[in-house]
């Protein structure tokens, strides 16, 4: 679906082709299947527009990579420091290459705007059954970034709408410590290069949620 395409680019880091694209990205949505989504990001859309690009830089890193709550790493909000978050991301990798793509080096495969490029890469089906998925903890951002006021709620709110599954409220994040995930997977993207690209290879289910007795795991995950 085009509109998991545009969220990604909506939401990855500020870069001058981003401002570039903002007419591009708002005629798409102004169009009969873009109509319902354009509302809900109007207010991002503006924001995106109105200021210089140094000032939504700094506003980006403040928001998501120097807030812990609001991490766009999924694997983050789950697994803390805990070996499963290690053993999430090498699954969801698996998860990308069995559909024949491979994840950029430059960023975690856990990535929020990457997870929404998979997604406007496959079928409606099972896009919506991915993003049900991660819904849990996309909507639990959004109701944080509602909370201090940010043009990027919105985003993460829409999501909701895209699947039947109804968000569960969300705890805190566990304690952080990104280093040795940064180690082993590469330094955080700029945004500038795509987020995915085509591979021949695999498989392996995707856990969004922390091992519980009973419990269904879910399957995988820009632009």
């Amino acid at each position: 679906m085009q509109i998991y395409r545009i969220l990604s680019a909506l939401l990855s880091y500020p870069q001058p082709e981003l401002i570039a694209a903002l007419p591009e990205i708002t005629q798409a949505l102004e169009t009969a299947e873009g109509e319902e989504f354009l509302a809900p990001l109007h207010t991002l859309l503006t924001y995106l527009q109105s200021n210089d690009l140094i000032t939504l830089q700094e506003n980006y890193v403040s928001t998501f990579d120097r807030t812990h709550s609001l991490s766009l790493h999924l694997f983050e909000h789950i697994h803390g420091e805990s070996r499963d978050r290690g053993q999430a991301m090498v699954d969801l990798i698996e998860e990308y290459r069995s559909h024949g793509f491979e994840p950029e080096a430059s960023e975690l495969p856990d990535y929020v705007p990457l997870f929404l490029e998979f997604l406007s890469l496959m079928d409606e089906a099972t896009s919506e059954k991915l993003l049900g998925e991660a819904i849990h903890v996309l909507a639990a951002i959004g109701m944080r970034l509602q909370r201090n006021g940010s043009p990027y709620s919105n985003l993460f709110l829409l999501l909701t709408t895209l699947t039947d599954v109804v968000p569960q409220e969300q705890g805190e994040p566990p304690v952080r410590d990104m280093d040795d995930a940064m180690e082993t997977f590469g330094p955080g993207a700029d945004g500038v290069e795509p987020l995915l690209k085509p591979n021949l290879s695999a498989t392996q289910p995707l856990h969004f949620y922390p091992k519980q007795p009973g419990a269904v795991s879910g399957v995988a995950v820009p632009r």
